[in-house]
């Protein structure tokens, strides 16, 4: 058992009130430091069900085990910091594991994975309030457009409200977005250059100002085209755990070469990788960036 376990429970169980006390007082840094890019690791796959990562349907089902492999990649040089829902950047909050780390909250979840309102993705999570609240850096949300489910209007509807109030408090919105399709009841997405285009394209209109939208976007054919699609910042997405680790990391470093590409958005590649070692597979993200050593970097006032 981990030995932070214990500690971490006392403290949610007698004091939840430190939550807040924590996040008022921890230390902050600029969202870009001097190489401006941004290696981000992500954490927030479980509010929505997912819990599996390869061929393990479950592989992310122990949250202990989770947040030990959390504290291992963000001790690591090179990663700057957490994509996350409430419970778990609470956890690493109380952890002291945040500390000059850029903090993304994720605010959509509840298009549960496979259930009938899927492409209903209500914000379940964070809301700009809430994030300016805590101090964190940004906010996170899954756009999947499919232009047969009326759940897609409502989603899109609320995504636009989300880029309006995070802008209001000068914080990243972060879109992650998807055109999708329905097959036998499951949910998945077109990944041709031309899907993705026009899913960039839909997203960058999102809200009354795109001053503070960044998109996070898969890694797909054709990529210098479809990152042509916009002119904002971009992450790139890291997807489910690849075999070909070797393959993923040159598609990765292609991608990061274009102008608009800004780093990783990356959470089972990293967590959970072939041969099981995190640490490595995050030094080998970080490596993409140029990355051997800590970048020093001013703190952003309280």
């Amino acid at each position: 058992m981990a030995d932070w376990l214990g500690r971490l429970v006392e403290t949610r169980a007698r004091r939840p009130e430190a939550v807040v006390e924590i996040a008022r007082v921890r230390r902050r840094r600029p969202l870009l430091d001097a190489s401006g890019q941004l290696l981000i690791v992500a954490a927030d796959h479980g509010a929505r069900a997912a819990l599996g990562s390869g061929p393990e349907p479950m592989a992310m089902a122990s949250r202990v085990e989770l947040v030990d492999r959390l504290l291992v990649a963000l001790s690591r040089p090179g990663v700057d910091g957490v994509l996350g829902t409430p419970d778990v950047l609470e956890d690493l909050l109380l952890l002291g594991a945040l500390d000059d780390k850029i903090v993304l909250g994720s605010m959509n979840r509840g298009g549960l994975a496979g259930a009938e309102f899927e492409l209903d993705d209500r914000f379940t999570g964070y809301d700009a309030g809430a994030l300016a609240g805590m101090r964190f850096d940004g906010g996170k949300m899954l756009l999947r457009i499919d232009l047969a489910d009326p759940g897609s209007a409502a989603t899109l509807e609320s995504c636009a409200h989300a880029v309006t109030g995070l802008a209001r408090h000068r914080l990243m919105a972060l879109i992650e977005p998807f055109w999708s399709r329905r097959h036998g009841g499951q949910v998945s997405h077109d990944l041709s250059p031309d899907a993705v285009i026009r899913a960039i394209a839909v997203a960058s209109g999102l809200g009354v100002t795109s001053a503070y939208t960044w998109l996070k976007v898969p890694v797909v054919a054709e990529m210098e085209r479809v990152m042509a699609a916009a002119t904002l910042p971009a992450l790139l997405l890291g997807g489910d755990a690849a075999a070909d680790r070797d393959a993923t990391y040159s598609r990765w470093q292609q991608a990061l070469a274009l102008p608009t590409v800004r780093g990783l958005v990356v959470g089972r590649n990293l967590l959970y990788p072939p041969g099981d070692d995190v640490a490595a597979a995050v030094d080998t993200a970080a490596a993409l960036l140029g990355r051997t050593a800590p970048t020093p970097t001013a703190e952003v006032p309280a």
